[in-house]
Order: structure tokens, then C-alpha cells, then sequence
């Protein structure tokens, strides 16, 4: 492995106006050092500056604050100036990061490529960890997914180097678990062009989700808009014990709020119960914050965050972080926007789906649950790791069972497989004997990498159709999400309870009182897991897999081939006419769920992110059309014939027809792909009509030039007819808060006219009218 010299110009960690800097103990250990020597040059821990902008905030706002207000707060462009009204005002922010993963990078380099801007204006990194398909075990699918993607991994890598952005290759690890062991910190603001990017909140970070145009304004320098977040408390009481896990405190979290029950809010949790999580544990809840809507959750800086950051080669900024304590825990006396309680001594293991992370249910129930629903009860495949729950305390734990399951001669009735977070966790666990146990129950050791996560997953053991379950330690589960497969019944639990079911081979197991069956005969219980929180040792790190950015890229060259099928130089959308929008199509009526999954499905279309006219081939290809409960299959108008979404959507672009999208209830849940906003814009959408938004999804549409739009009154959904035409008015007075009309035609000659919502403010409009937000920005340079 090659030895990183620490040097100030990598590591600048000032310290407000008076220049004080942190410097690195000659006592700090060589995988300290090599983790410190990953923070980009222009790095700055300005705990002062956010303490300045904190007072600002609280003199003007006369009241005590919550973590969350502070943090964000004391990013702010203008804290003297700005208007701060939770859930309604728009903040103009200064992020002090950006990281993006590969799949979603490809696009944001392409987008900050047409900005012709030189260099990064903050710290940013890319993250290989999205194309790694999982097919036979680590080392083979890493080797393979290096083949397969060249063209895209020199492009990102020659990219980052041209524009002083950080590199992490294929095979170190999720972009999430990366930052966590060498980016997040205590009151730090990143953002990052994946939905899971909230992970960072175990670490006292706030840490937002984004679409890549989103990431351009800030590597561009531009601050940076977010919807000014209402703040949900969650108390915690009590303590973890026995089986019980922090993934059980966000499965019930989900439970209780639904997957849009966070939506416009931070979710900060609090109490006496937090120190009895680990920080890794933190993460592990933050990050499947996701799944509500929430903006992004955060815990306060606490002695087991400082212990991590300690082993993990950042101690100097652990200590600076406790000289600014007031400024990184919730004044007492602030208030909640709405109040959570939870008794950890009380919490039960719990195991959510299928097809919806927010469906709860105690493990206890689960098996009397599936019996009366239908659902298989044999458990197929069980998967731990991802991003959510790849800890060295998680796979200490999981092995901890396996462990017992070897000494009473089991092994896993199910397939197994192990997602290894990044190479510093593979390492360690490898170093110390996790991985050989885990291997040896019946384990298979994956790429350190997404994989069957987001649906990199080459799955060989069911067919296309065929009814099975399937527990992971992943974070989401809707339908098809993993493995392309309709028919898979995912749930999603802690990595403990899927190593436990993956050994009995059934839901209906209750490892807290229900027995195993040893080889001899005998009947046993598992006793609750074990594991350290950190290893006792130090943290291997691992192989080098990082590129730091040149300090001279002149003589770097990017290169993109017209011929590429894998990535495309993006050209301008056109600019809004100044006209309302008459007589559009209705491209499809959307029924019921419609993550961006759904709009934009990943798998095997990961390999065209980087392509806006391929993968523009998968335009809401999973949506249910509710003229017909087909999926992909919606009638032309102008032909009459049914055919794929994104044909006849094409096919009325290139007979100069506008359309709209139609849809229900948290439209776009789900991950931060901008794709899902792209896709439309390019195929000649105008507007998407819902009864409500995800928040990504809905700045992601802005963005891009489309306009969303949710009905004043829900009930108009029913209104609207698959062969209707639709204009919209109103357009040229389009100011904030004042609602639009749109005018429904029926094919019958008839017509409705309904009232539509909209959240822009003046800077959206403003790229709306310019077409999309890089246009907007093109023209104010």
C-alpha cells in the first residue's frame, strides 16, 4: 500500500479569521494519516464561522434552537438577512462539501462540463460503487465490472482529475460508508447526489440528498436553495439490549411516519437513549431517514461519535468539535415541529415490507403475518451489508450467530451473501475472522459495493415471476428493487435477523424463543448477538484506492466519444416560449405508487446514466398506467396503438405534442436520481401533475425546466382522462404562491377547469423561464 504523508496543503482545517488551523499530531498512526490525507485541498472545519452565523440567528429569532436550526442555520449565505420560516421560506446556503456516486456522477460532471467553470469551488469526491454488478463473489465481479465500464470509470476519473475533484475506484467501497471514515464530522453540511447521503447524520452532520444540477450550483460556487426544513423530534429513553438494534429504531420510525411522513423536515433525534448507540448505529438510522422523506436526520455530538472519529484517524477534529459543543446538541427548551417517543428498553426486533419499507412488523409477528397474507414463507436469499448496515459492530454481530450456528454444525438454509461497506470494513473484518465465519456458514463475500441493493444483481436461483422472500439489512424494498423480480417479497430488517432466518431457512422464526435443531439432534436457542463497536486493533485500511486531484489539470483531457453508447455531451433544453401551454397530451395517468424507480429504473440501466437518449429508453417503464393496469403499455393517440412509454412519448416529441404526466401520492419517493427529471424534460415533457411530491424528485423537475404541479383539491385526479387534453394558464403572471389553471378537454367535447399548486419561488421561476438551471446559470456568468 503507498504511505501518505500528511502535509497542511492537503489537510487546511481553518479555523476562522484569526487563521488557526489544526495540525496533525507526529503521534497520529500511518492509517491515520492516510485517512486524513484524503480531505481535498481547500477542506476547511470553520467551527467559528458557523458559531458567528448561530448567534446571528439566534438574536434575530429571539428563541432556543434545535440541532438542526443551528447547523443549517449557521450555514447560511446571510444570516443577518435571510427570512427563516420553517416549511415555507426558501435558505440560501453555503454546503462545505459535495460527494456524488458513480452512477449519478456521470451526469453532474457532464452538467458542470457545460458550465465551462474550471475548477471545483468545494471540496468534492466521486464514488465508484453503483456498476459493480454482484455475480459470483468480490474479486471476480470488481475485475468484471472494470472491463465493462472502463470508458465510464476513465471518464469520471479523468473528469475528476480536470475539475480538482477527489476519486475513490472501483472497489473502495459505498460512497455513504466513505464518507462516514473520512468526510463527515460534527456540524459539517454535505451534500450528495444520492438519497442515502443522510448516513453522515451519525456523525452530527447534516448531510442532504440531491439531484446533480443541485450538486453543479454548489461545486459552481452558487449557494445553494433548500426549502427552510420544519424539524421532527424523536426522543429516545431507555437502552439497547439483546436483540433489539438501531435498525429497529428507524423500522419503527417508518412504521409510525410512512414513506412520506418526514417530507419538508429533519428528523433529530435526542434524548438519554442516544448514548447507547453506537455511531455506527446513528448511521444506520440516519441513513434510512430516507425511506420517510425526511430532508436528512442528525444525531448530537456525543462520546461515541468522538471515540469513532478517534479511530478513524480524526481525532484533532473530535477535539476541536468539543470546544463547540453548545453549538453541535439542541438548546434546551427548543421546539419540535411534531414529538416522537421511544423506550428502547421496550423496542422489539422488528422486520418491514414487503414491496414498502414502511410497512412494520415486530420479527415476533412476522411468520403468523405471512401465513394470513400469502406471503412465502421460506426465506430464499438473506442479504447484510449496504450502505445501511456494514459496520464493523454489524458484521461483528452477525458473525457472532454465524459463529453459534458452526459450533452446533449449521449452516444457512437460505443463500447468504455479505456486502462489505468499503475496503477499510472488508479489510478488518477479513484481518480479524468476521469474514471466514461468515464465509464459512454459508456466506458469500461481495464487492464492496451497492450490488444487489439497487439491483445489481445477477440472480440465477428464481425465475422472472416466480414467488419468493428474500431479508435483507438493505434499506429499501419496493417492488422489483433488488433483483428485477416482481414476484420478490423483500423485507428488510437488521443485519442479526437476517443472519438468524438466512440460518433457520423461514420467516416464521422467532430467534428471541423459537429453537434450532442441532446436527446431533439437539434443540437450541441463539443466544443474542455480540460485537464490538470498534476493533480492538485499529481499523486495517486496506488497499489504496483513492486519487487525490492534481494541482496543475491543464494537460488533463477529458474525453467523450460521439459513438459512445455509454455517454453523451449533454446539449441545452429550450428555453420556455412565453406562451401558456396549450392542448398537451396526458402521457399516461400514473395509479398509485410511483418511486423514481419506477420513472427511472437502475439495473441493468445503470451502464446508460452517463447517456441521456438511452437511458431515456426507460421512461416510466414501471408505472402502473391506470387506463389498463399495465405496466409500459399506454395507447398513442395519435395512432391509436398501444405501445412502451418512452416510444410514444417520442413519438409525440417528434410530432411537435407536448405532454403531461398524471400521477398519485408522493410522486417520485425514493432515490435522488435526477435521471427521473432528465428523462422527461428530453422526451418532450412539459409538466408533472401530482397529488403530491417527494422533495428531491420535485427540486429535481425544477431544475430542469419542467414544471410540478399538485391539484389544489386531490380529487381532481379523477377528473382527468388518458385521451384528455390539458393547457395550462396563467404562465405568464407565474409568481410565487399564486396557483395556476389548468383546462381539462375531453374527447367528448366537454371540459373541467381545475386550480394547480406550485412551490416555485423567484429564482425557480427564473429557470423555468430560462429553459432549466444550467441554462439560467450560463446566462449570469
Amino acid at each position: 500500500m503507498a504511505c501518505y504523508c500528511l502535509t497542511v496543503s492537503r489537510l487546511r482545517l481553518a479555523l476562522g479569521t484569526g487563521a488557526r488551523r489544526i495540525h496533525v499530531s507526529a503521534a497520529f498512526s500511518a492509517k491515520a494519516k492516510v485517512a486524513m490525507s484524503r480531505f481535498e485541498p481547500g477542506s476547511s472545519i470553520n467551527y467559528e464561522k458557523m458559531h458567528e452565523n448561530i448567534n446571528i440567528v439566534r438574536r434575530r429569532l429571539s428563541r432556543p434552537l434545535t440541532l438542526s436550526e443551528k447547523i443549517v442555520y449557521g450555514h447560511l449565505d446571510d444570516p443577518a438577512g435571510q427570512e427563516i420560516d420553517r416549511g415555507r421560506t426558501y435558505l440560501r446556503l453555503r454546503p462545505d462539501r459535495v460527494a456524488m456516486q458513480d452512477a449519478t456522477a456521470q451526469m453532474a460532471m457532464l452538467q458542470f462540463i457545460s458550465s465551462g467553470l474550471p475548477k471545483v469551488a468545494v471540496p468534492s469526491t466521486i464514488h465508484c460503487d453503483h456498476l459493480i454488478e454482484a455475480q459470483i463473489g468480490g474479486a471476480q465481479d470488481l475485475q468484471r465490472a472494470k472491463e465493462v465500464n472502463e470508458e465510464v470509470y476513465n471518464f469520471l476519473a479523468t473528469a475528476a482529475a480536470k475539475y480538482g475533484v477527489g476519486f475513490w475506484k472501483p472497489g473502495s467501497g459505498i460512497i455513504h460508508q466513505i464518507i462516514l471514515e473520512n468526510y463527515a464530522y460534527p456540524g459539517v453540511m454535505l451534500i450528495g447526489t444520492d438519497s442515502h447521503t443522510p448516513n453522515g447524520g451519525g456523525l452530527g452532520a447534516i448531510c442532504i440528498g440531491v439531484g446533480g444540477a443541485d450538486a453543479v450550483d454548489v461545486m459552481a460556487g452558487i449557494p445553494w436553495e433548500l426549502k427552510c426544513p420544519k424539524v421532527i423530534g424523536v426522543k429516545l429513553t431507555g437502552a439497547l439490549s439483546g436483540w433489539t438494534s438501531p435498525k429497529d429504531v428507524i423500522l419503527k420510525v417508518a412504521g409510525i411516519l410512512t414513506v412520506k411522513g418526514g417530507t419538508g423536515a429533519i428528523v433529530e433525534y435526542h434524548g438519554p437513549g442516544v448514548d447507547s448507540i453506537s455511531c455506527t448505529g446513528m448511521a444506520t438510522i440516519c441513513n434510512m431517514g430516507a425511506e420517510i422523506g425526511a430532508t436528512t436526520s442528525v444525531f448530537p455530538f456525543n462520546h461515541r461519535m468522538k471515540t469513532y472519529m478517534e479511530k478513524t484517524g480524526r481525532g484533532e477534529i473530535a477535539t476541536e468539535a468539543e470546544r463547540f459543543i453548545d453549538d453541535l446538541v439542541p438548546d434546551n427548551g427548543c421546539e419540535y415541529d411534531q414529538v416522537i417517543e421511544i423506550n428502547l428498553s421496550e423496542l422489539k426486533p422488528h422486520i418491514n415490507g414487503p414491496f414498502t419499507p414502511d410497512l412494520a412488523h415486530p420479527v415476533s409477528d412476522i411468520g403468523a403475518i405471512a401465513k394470513k397474507s400469502g406471503w412465502p414463507l421460506e426465506v430464499k436469499v438473506g442479504l447484510i451489508g449496504s450502505c445501511t448496515n456494514s459496520s464493523y459492530e454489524d458484521m461483528g454481530r452477525a458473525a457472532s450467530l454465524a459463529k453459534q450456528a458452526l459450533d452446533k454444525g449449521l449452516k444457512c438454509k437460505a443463500q447468504f451473501t455479505v456486502t462489505p461497506g468499503s475496503e477499510q470494513i472488508r479489510a478488518t473484518i477479513e484481518r480479524d475472522g468476521y469474514a471466514k465465519i461468515l464465509s464459512d456458514v454459508g456466506g458469500v463475500v461481495l464487492a464492496n459495493a451497492c450490488g444487489p441493493c439497487i439491483g445489481q444483481w445477477d440472480r440465477k436461483d428464481v425465475k422472472k415471476g416466480e414467488k419468493n422472500t428474500i431479508v435483507t439489512s438493505f434499506n429499501r424494498n419496493f417492488t422489483g428493487r433488488n433483483d428485477a423480480n416482481p414476484a420478490t417479497h423483500a423485507f428488510v430488517t437488521s443485519p442479526e435477523i437476517v443472519t438468524a432466518l438466512a440460518i433457520a431457512g423461514t420467516l416464521n422464526f422467532n430467534p428471541e424463543t423459537d429453537y434450532l435443531t442441532a446436527s446431533n439432534g439437539e434443540k437450541f436457542k441463539l443466544e443474542p448477538p455480540t460485537g464490538d463497536e470498534l476493533p480492538s486493533r485499529d481499523f486495517d485500511p486496506g488497499q489504496d484506492t483513492y486519487q487525490k486531484p492534481p494541482a496543475e489539470s491543464s494537460s488533463v483531457k477529458v474525453n467523450v466519444s460521439p459513438s459512445s453508447n455509454r455517454l453523451q455531451l449533454l446539449e441545452p433544453f429550450d428555453k420556455w416560449h412565453g406562451k401558456d401551454l396549450e392542448n398537451m397530451r396526458v402521457l399516461i395517468k400514473v395509479k398509485g405508487k410511483c418511486t423514481t424507480d419506477h420513472i427511472s429504473a437502475a439495473g441493468p440501466w445503470l451502464k446508460f446514466r452517463g447517456h441521456l437518449d438511452n437511458i431515456s429508453n426507460n421512461l416510466l417503464i414501471g408505472a402502473v398506467n391506470i387506463e389498463n393496469d399495465a405496466v409500459n403499455k399506454i395507447k398513442n393517440q395519435l395512432t391509436g396503438e398501444y405501445g412502451g412509454v418512452p416510444d410514444v412519448a417520442r413519438h409525440y416529441k417528434a410530432n411537435g405534442e407536448n405532454w403531461v404526466v398524471v400521477g398519485d401520492e408522493n410522486y417520485g419517493e425514493g432515490s435522488s436520481r435526477e435521471h427521473a427529471a432528465l428523462e422527461p424534460r428530453h422526451l418532450g415533457g412539459r409538466a408533472i401533475i401530482v397529488k403530491s411530491f417527494a422533495r428531491i424528485h420535485e427540486t429535481n423537475l425544477k431544475k430542469q425546466g419542467l414544471l410540478p404541479l399538485t391539484f389544489a383539491d386531490p380529487k381532481d385526479y379523477d377528473k382527468i382522462r388518458p385521451d384528455d387534453k390539458i393547457s395550462i394558464t396563467g404562465l405568464k403572471s407565474l409568481v410565487p404562491g399564486k396557483p395556476l389553471t389548468a383546462v381539462i378537454k375531453h374527447s367528448d367535447g366537454s371540459q373541467d377547469s381545475i386550480s394547480l399548486n406550485h412551490t416555485f419561488n423567484e429564482t425557480q421561476i427564473e429557470w423555468f423561464k430560462a429553459g432549466s438551471a444550467l441554462n439560467r446559470m450560463k446566462e449570469l456568468q
